[in-house]
């Protein structure tokens, strides 16, 4: 029998169930997990013998791990820190921190890299969506979007060391 922690205990004992909780268990119930693994597992390959790099992080994790990026529009890194801070994201992926430890914000950047260059986001919508076609409910319109602030230098100078007009802030 497997000894659960402090905040675990504190979790399960808590009075109210929040609308996260509520929210995945839903999911939990609704995404089609085993088509989706049997559909995206002959395109992922980690290193299976975990001898260089980070740990090998089973494929049914980094795909709830990507849902939930994708639910709340997380960046890498803050889905690395919202997993850390909230139980009920560790029970939905899976995580126990006294054993292991959350997905680092570059495994996820990687994972995310994988699925677009073998054009697995769109076989994860067609999957969803031939699911919920088989419940009887249907998904007009999906769009995923993904954005990244990358710090750049200051100046707007381009090559003929001349300021390009289209590069300047409105005014306020």
């Amino acid at each position: 029998m497997k000894q659960i922690t402090f905040a675990q205990a504190e979790h399960q004992n808590k009075k109210k169930v929040t609308r996260r909780e509520r929210f995945l268990a839903e999911m939990n119930v609704l995404v089609p997990w085993q088509r989706l693994l049997d559909a995206l597992s002959p395109s992922y390959y980690p290193d299976a013998a975990g001898k260089r790099g980070r740990p090998p992080t089973p494929l049914a994790r980094m795909l709830r791990i990507y849902f939930l990026q994708q639910w709340y529009g997380l960046a890498d890194e803050a889905l690395e820190d919202a997993i850390y801070d909230s139980q009920a994201m560790r029970d939905f992926v899976g995580i126990d921190l006294s054993i292991e430890s959350v997905p680092d914000a570059t495994t996820l950047l990687r994972f995310r890299h994988l699925l677009e260059r073998h054009l697995l986001t769109q076989r994860i919508f067609e999957e969803i969506n031939a699911s919920l076609a088989e419940r009887g409910l249907f998904m007009r319109e999906g769009t995923i979007v993904d954005a990244t602030i990358i710090a750049a230098a200051p100046s707007t100078k381009n090559k003929a060391k001349q300021r390009d007009p289209a590069m300047k802030q409105p005014p306020v």
